[in-house]
């Protein structure tokens, strides 16, 4: 009886990470899970930016990677989500651009073990367009598409009326880059997860068509 408490004990807890290429929308389908589900988000890109922005020593050692394109070596970002998950506690959480190597993937499942993986697949040539036409408010990281998610006043944000800016990982021959490294090192990441019970594929080019099956999706996990 104390096993089977203690598996369903583990069993209600969300600990999820949302995947997908650069610029696929998990930032903003993270949003709308953590406002649905009240759940905490854990952005890797959001964390790395903010110590680049303040030039801390991981900062320093993160921005030639990001700037060029290149992931971030598995030592430095392990230990960055690992304290970041360790601040949250025993609240939900779900887990945005982390993983993106096997290696962390592994590492991940042995020291917090997640149980739902969330996977946008956004064909690219949609990608490379939402990323020209995508304008962000760097303090806070909200996040507009032009055409789609339009700034109510151009070219200024909704809530301060601060300028909106682009961000340097955000160039397209920058983002290109990153597809390619993406795309050669996700298949094994979703092939672990498949592995294991615990992956979701969503199909899609935008996030209010891929919104209500994440919805339904973590709806039935919670239940």
């Amino acid at each position: 009886m104390v096993a089977l408490s203690t598996w369903c004990s583990k069993a209600a807890a969300f600990r999820a990470v949302i995947l997908g290429a650069p610029a696929s929308g998990k930032g903003t389908m993270s949003a709308r899970i953590v406002e649905h589900f009240k759940v905490v988000h854990i952005s890797s890109g959001d964390k790395l930016r903010v110590h680049m922005n303040n030039n801390t020593e991981l900062g320093k050692t993160v921005a030639s990677y990001v700037l060029s394109g290149k992931f971030v070596p598995d030592d430095v970002i392990i230990s960055m989500i690992n304290k970041e998950i360790e601040l949250v506690g025993d609240k939900n959480w779900l887990l945005d651009g982390f993983p993106r190597t096997l290696q962390q993937a592994e590492k991940l499942q042995k020291t917090y073990p997640v149980n739902l993986v969330l996977y946008l697949d956004v064909p690219v040539p949609v990608i490379l367009n939402r990323v020209e036409n995508r304008w962000v408010h760097l303090p806070s990281g909200r996040v507009y598409n032009i055409g789609f998610n339009n700034p109510k006043v151009p070219g200024k944000d909704d809530v301060t009326g601060e300028p909106l800016c682009k961000r340097e990982d955000d160039k397209v021959e920058v983002v290109k880059k990153r597809l390619e490294n993406f795309l050669a090192q996700n298949d094994p990441i979703l092939e672990f997860y498949q592995g294991i019970g615990i992956l979701k594929r969503f199909h899609g080019n935008t996030t209010d068509e891929l919104w209500p099956q994440v919805k339904v999706a973590i709806s039935k996990f919670l239940s």
